[in-house]
């Protein structure tokens, strides 16, 4: 089914990366296979007790800058985080008729804006391998702003970077409490991604409009 929007009056788009324009399997499977398994060979653990401290130690940061950040879980947990990435990068691919929707964006002049919480470096990776990077006008990461979308301040931040209009942007994000930020700063129209993860079902809709993939976004101001 297609989500009607009034693409007329929407002037800026925003969209997040990871499980919105790309898929989040690279990281569920980066972060609870592969990241344990290195961390239990390293440490003497057992598989199941190295996922259970990963998971707690991720858990106790989340929503926070360092949640995201390559460096401050390479020294936490003592392997190279960076590298690491690179032996499931096959895994990394944009989601379905994205590439259509970025191109719709472009035809309808839309000003499109890719808004990550993504350290530098894994962002580097995902543009060289999806050649996304040309499809923006423009690329925020978090860690040059200091915060990240779940906190308040990122928004007025990213506001005297950007200067958009928040009466007239869309965000397109698979994390509500993200969604919900940006709502309460008010940014008026918002859309929840369902599947971030293509090995794992949809999650729930939610509160804001939601769509399985970026087909149901199409057409954009008339341009299919």
């Amino acid at each position: 089914m297609k989500l009607q929007l009034p693409w007329e009056r929407i002037q800026t788009v925003l969209l997040d990366m990871d499980g919105t324009l790309l898929d989040l399997r690279f990281d569920n499977q980066f972060w609870r296979e592969l990241v344990p398994m290195h961390y239990a060979a390293h440490h003497g653990l057992s598989l199941q007790q190295a996922r259970a401290e990963v998971a707690v130690r991720t858990g106790a940061v989340q929503g926070t800058l360092n949640w995201y950040c390559l460096d401050y879980w390479s020294r936490e947990l003592e392997l190279d985080i960076v590298t690491l990435k690179h032996e499931i990068e096959h895994l990394i691919a944009v989601h379905p008729h994205g590439l259509a929707f970025l191109e719709a964006l472009r035809g309808a002049d839309k000003r499109v804006v890719l808004v990550t919480n993504a350290h530098p470096q894994s962002l580097a990776l995902k543009m060289e391998k999806t050649r996304l990077a040309e499809r923006f006008d423009r690329i925020v990461c978090a860690h040059a702003l200091g915060s990240v979308k779940e906190q308040p301040e990122f928004w007025p931040r990213l506001r005297e970077l950007e200067r958009f209009d928040p009466a007239t942007t869309l965000l397109v994000d698979d994390n509500l409490e993200i969604l919900q930020t940006a709502r309460d700063c008010g940014i008026r129209h918002l859309v929840s991604v369902l599947r971030p993860d293509s090995a794992r079902p949809p999650n729930p809709p939610g509160e804001f409009p939601a769509i399985h993939d970026f087909s149901q976004l199409l057409p954009v101001g008339g341009v299919s």
